[in-house]
């Protein structure tokens, strides 16, 4: 029991969310038990979360640095349509793409990734670009070419192996996606409780000085910290490809806000310094369970849905500031 008690009180936004998360669940069961409480709904779920669930858990890392990375989702499409178009002048519109052709478009997002976050990094680094306007200015940069590239429409006609790949579930109730987002959690935690990476962007969001006089390379930390968030939006992209099964300028367009209500829903604090990934994904299951559950209620309109995710992100981020302000007082 005491076991038990010491778990909850270290990680205590994941306590929270687990709480609201019972509560919503057992709600749920009153209000809406047949439509929610089902294997294809379940399935559903795990299907949609894992392409804005990569955004998080890349994104969480410039806010850990006290910074913030809104370049997200224009990475995300940015690397589906040069996908696409990369299928259709390898195999035609109508042709048959070759399994070992998915490799090419994890190519496509390495580099993509790799010269996104370079671009945000320098930015931020080297020309002290506020984080905010930098990637802002990035993503509306990289919405402009989208839409150049695609004329502003979705591009549907293109081999679609790879999306049938990945929207296939392995045994009838495991989402190849769920497997890759898996893996990229795996590989973020690693890197945050095992490595000292997650040590040094922890002290350069807690004090950005005392990173430097540690003899902290911050340059290159942040330009580090840029490219893995940028790559993991590029694996969303290519999970969002595999979701809709086509490619356009805009799709996703209110995952950025989704993305920054999840970290601080998850506990990754907006003044830096704080984060970790069992908050964050524990924040993307609550908000997957509480968004399904709103679609079942037929009388509330999707149009609610938005403004309930705006509520609820003024509300984390005053929880936020009222759970610091102890703490900052002791100090």
């Amino acid at each position: 029991m005491k076991k038990i008690k010491k778990v909850f009180s270290s990680n205590i936004e994941v306590s929270r969310l687990l709480v609201i998360m019972f509560c919503w669940l057992v709600f749920m069961a009153i209000m809406q038990g047949g439509k929610f409480y089902s294997g294809k709904n379940f399935l559903t779920m795990a299907g949609q979360f894992p392409e804005y669930g990569l955004m998080v858990l890349g994104g969480m890392l410039p806010m850990i640095t006290g910074g913030i990375d809104l370049s997200v989702v224009g990475t995300a499409n940015f690397t589906s349509i040069l996908c696409v178009f990369l299928a259709i002048r390898t195999f035609g519109a109508d042709g048959e793409m070759n399994p070992a052709f998915f490799l090419m478009f994890f190519v496509i997002a390495l580099l993509v990734g790799f010269g996104v976050g370079c671009l945000n990094g320098i930015l931020v680094s080297k020309l002290r670009v506020p984080p905010i306007l930098a990637t802002l200015g990035v993503n509306e940069l990289l919405l402009g070419l989208n839409i150049v590239m695609t004329g502003g429409a979705a591009i549907s006609d293109f081999p679609k192996q790879f999306c049938d790949f990945f929207s296939q579930n392995i045994r009838g109730f495991l989402p190849i996606k769920v497997i890759v987002f898996v893996i990229v959690a795996f590989f973020i935690w690693f890197l945050l409780e095992k490595t000292t990476y997650g040590t040094k962007i922890r002290l350069y969001g807690t004090n950005v000085h005392v990173a430097v006089f540690s003899g902290i390379n911050t340059t290159l930390l942040i330009l580090k910290t840029y490219i893995l968030s940028s790559f993991c939006a590029a694996l969303g992209g290519l999970m969002m490809l595999a979701t809709y099964s086509s490619a356009r300028a805009d799709y996703g367009s209110n995952y950025t806000m989704q993305t920054i209500l999840i970290m601080v829903l998850g506990g990754v604090s907006p003044n830096g310094g704080k984060g970790k990934v069992s908050g964050a994904v524990t924040a993307i299951v609550l908000l997957k369970f509480i968004e399904s559950g709103i679609n079942r209620f037929k009388s509330v309109s999707t149009y609610y849905v938005t403004l309930i995710w705006g509520a609820v992100l003024i509300l984390a981020l005053i929880m936020d500031y009222l759970s610091e302000k102890p703490m900052k007082a002791r100090m």
